[in-house]
């Protein structure tokens, strides 16, 4: 896009999301992530009703009367969103694509964390980094962190987690939180994110769409992976190969539960039909009431079962051409 095109998209964004921002999620952001400690503010002379485990007992020896000691919340934190761009994720068959509705997500929080005076920063990747920001502080540099997100074409189609938690393990030195946005079909999953977790506050989004949940019913086709280019041949239409994707489909969702469950990881299931907004609400506000554990939110309800182990998953399969010459 030329450069006018472009501030004048990133400014329809900024104008869509920070509505959002103000009407929505600025209360839930801010009660959510409430800094990583106290800072010492000040010396006062003690008042009805403040705690007496707040009383300073060296300075109230000295002065003769009880002083107490006030601290603030240590509000910066630091914000880093990862979008997976590989082919997997540009996919879709209903309003938008797997990635466009990470990429409008990432929008919301970049405003809101700017808002709460927040660094944030940005990471994309496919089976490589197609670009990395570091976390900084500023509406400028939210805005430039949308525009980053809005014309980054990515290169690569294939999908490695390893690469980006590696590159995110420099780029963070210090404890973080990450909203990792993956359809994560991919099985270099476990050792990454468990590395990752370790470090930082780690809540993973996962992108979905209807076509990836139940197997369209459109007879013979051919379709196509589009990250490795193999295509094959199925009639959609056929009782076992329908519950035979039926009972794949099943089988990883559990995989994927227990994994994030097993790494303490939350999930934020993101849907092309449902959109993001609902769906990171209800996280923001299961997470504040928790009192322990992992929360899982979105269009199929809780968090499962916290045991299990990983293994590889699909890739989502895009139509090629169908017999009745109907096509995504």
């Amino acid at each position: 896009m030329a450069p006018a095109e472009v501030l004048r998209q990133v400014r329809r964004i900024e104008v869509r999301t920070r509505r959002l921002v103000d009407s929505r999620f600025a209360g839930e952001y801010r009660s959510l992530f409430k800094g990583q400690g106290m800072e010492f503010a000040e010396v006062r002379e003690y008042q009805p009703g403040d705690e007496v485990r707040s009383i300073d007992w060296n300075v109230s020896a000295r002065m003769g009367r009880p002083f107490v000691k006030r601290y603030v919340e240590e509000r910066e934190l630091t914000i880093m969103l990862v979008i997976d761009m590989s082919g997997s994720s540009r996919f879709g068959t209903r309003a938008h694509f797997k990635h466009e509705l990470a990429i409008e997500m990432a929008g919301v929080l970049a405003l809101a964390a700017t808002r709460n005076n927040d660094r944030v920063g940005l990471l994309m990747f496919s089976d490589r980094v197609e670009h990395a920001l570091p976390a900084r502080k500023g509406r400028k540099h939210a805005l430039r962190l949308i525009r980053d997100l809005m014309t980054t074409s990515p290169v690569g189609r294939g999908t490695s987690v390893a690469v980006a938690v590696d590159r995110l393990m420099r780029l963070l030195p210090h404890r973080s939180v990450v909203f990792f946005a993956s359809d994560f079909l991919a099985d270099d999953l476990e050792k990454p994110l468990a590395r990752l977790a370790q470090r930082h506050d780690v809540i993973a989004v996962t992108l979905e769409d209807p076509s990836e949940r139940v197997l369209p019913d459109i007879g013979p086709a051919r379709l196509q992976d589009p990250e490795s280019g193999e295509v094959i041949e199925i009639d959609t239409s056929h009782p076992s190969v329908r519950a035979a994707f039926a009972k794949q489909v099943g089988a990883e969702d559990t995989l994927r539960r227990k994994l994030f469950g097993r790494l303490g990881l939350d999930e934020i299931v993101v849907h092309t039909e449902h959109g993001y907004v609902d769906a990171l609400l209800s996280f923001f506000r299961a997470r504040t009431r928790r009192p322990h554990g992992a929360v899982r939110t979105g269009p199929r309800g809780a968090m499962g079962d916290a045991a299990g182990t990983a293994a590889p998953v699909r890739a989502p399969i895009a139509p090629v051409s169908v017999a009745d010459q109907r096509s995504r």
